[in-house]
């Protein structure tokens, strides 16, 4: 059995140093085609990127997505993440404080990242399975005070844990843990999956357990079937892994159904969103925010600036696409028009 601590190295290591990517699923993005707005009646450098998610404001649409909870590093990597936020003006998701809370010790996420991270929103994250736990509702009020959070991350992540020798295989009653959880925190409640896509039925059961957000974190970008197979030392879960590489709903797919059915609830697209003409048609898909993990982590393991330069890249390609539309601001460019 591989220790959770150990577990949370190997995931770094792996998104970092191997493929871990999806081999032929897409997030669908790639199908979305602009229709080209020769008179855009707008100027290039006063188009407006921010918004405005779970009532505070943003500079730019984007979410540095959960990830590094409890690893080695993920101290160094999440100082970092945090001080790009503060400066971007972004918000900022941390990896799961299970360990941090259970072991009381920070492993990473200390109240430093809170300072880091000022001005901006900071979320929490647990697993869902753990609030079905005796005792893990308040846990989940002491991982929001334990970082000042601006709202609580419940992460989905049936698949991944099916992978783990010791993972949580039993999913029975963690959505009315869920709706228990509403009456028990301070801040709004986020549910993410972690890679394999949240579908509209799905999205209808956690609207009516009153969650404020969802984030859809579809398939098409890093495959945590593949991440758990690098970890496993079972021949058999790692030949099952390597088969369910491609699992799971596409991105754009995922955005598309919920947003149908739920024209003003808040999401955040991730899964697969590699630049920013992907963000552009994420957001005209209806996402309110656009979130990068895996994406965005190497320039952590570098520095702060290298983290900033990733995001001022991608607010130039999303401020290009807003200008090839003839998109004003971001309300604009969910009515664009599409090829």
């Amino acid at each position: 059995m591989v220790p959770q601590t150990n577990r949370k190295d190997l995931h770094l290591d792996a998104v970092l140093h191997h493929d871990m990517n999806m081999k032929t699923k897409t997030s669908g993005f790639e199908s979305i085609e602009f229709e080209h707005c020769a008179l855009p009646e707008c100027d290039l450098k006063t188009i407006d990127l921010s918004t405005e998610f779970l009532g505070k404001r943003l500079a730019l649409p984007f979410l540095i997505s959960s990830m590094t909870g409890g690893a080695k590093e993920a101290e160094k990597i999440n100082c970092r993440l945090a001080e790009a936020a503060s400066e971007l003006g972004i918000a900022m998701g941390v990896g799961s404080q299970r360990i941090s809370l259970e072991k009381n010790q920070h492993s990473g996420l200390s109240q430093t990242i809170r300072d880091l991270a000022k001005g901006v929103p900071l979320y929490s994250n647990l697993g869902a399975t753990q609030l079905r736990d005796k005792g893990n509702l308040d846990n989940a009020q002491r991982a929001v005070d334990r970082l000042q959070a601006d709202a609580l991350i419940i992460h989905l992540n049936p698949m991944q844990e099916a992978f783990q020798n010791q993972g949580d295989h039993n999913w029975i009653g963690v959505l009315h843990a869920i709706q228990k959880l509403k009456s028990r925190v301070s801040v709004p409640i986020i549910v993410k999956e972690v890679g394999f896509g949240i579908s509209c039925v799905v999205a209808q059961r956690l609207v009516e357990a009153g969650v404020n957000a969802i984030d859809v974190a579809g398939a098409g970008g890093t495959s945590w079937s593949a991440v758990e197979g690098f970890c496993q030392d079972d021949a058999n879960m790692q030949r099952a892994a390597e088969l369910f590489r491609d699992w799971g709903i596409p991105t754009a797919q995922c955005l598309e159904g919920i947003r149908t059915h739920h024209p003003q609830l808040p999401l955040i697209a991730s899964g697969g969103i590699h630049h920013g003409l992907d963000a552009a048609k994420a957001i005209h898909l209806g996402a309110s925010v656009v979130g990068q993990a895996s994406a965005v982590l190497n320039a952590a393991t570098i520095s702060t600036e290298s983290v900033v330069a990733h995001f001022e890249q991608m607010a130039l390609e999303l401020r290009l696409a807003c200008f090839g539309t003839g998109s004003q601001n971001l309300i604009s460019l969910t009515s664009a028009h599409r090829l």
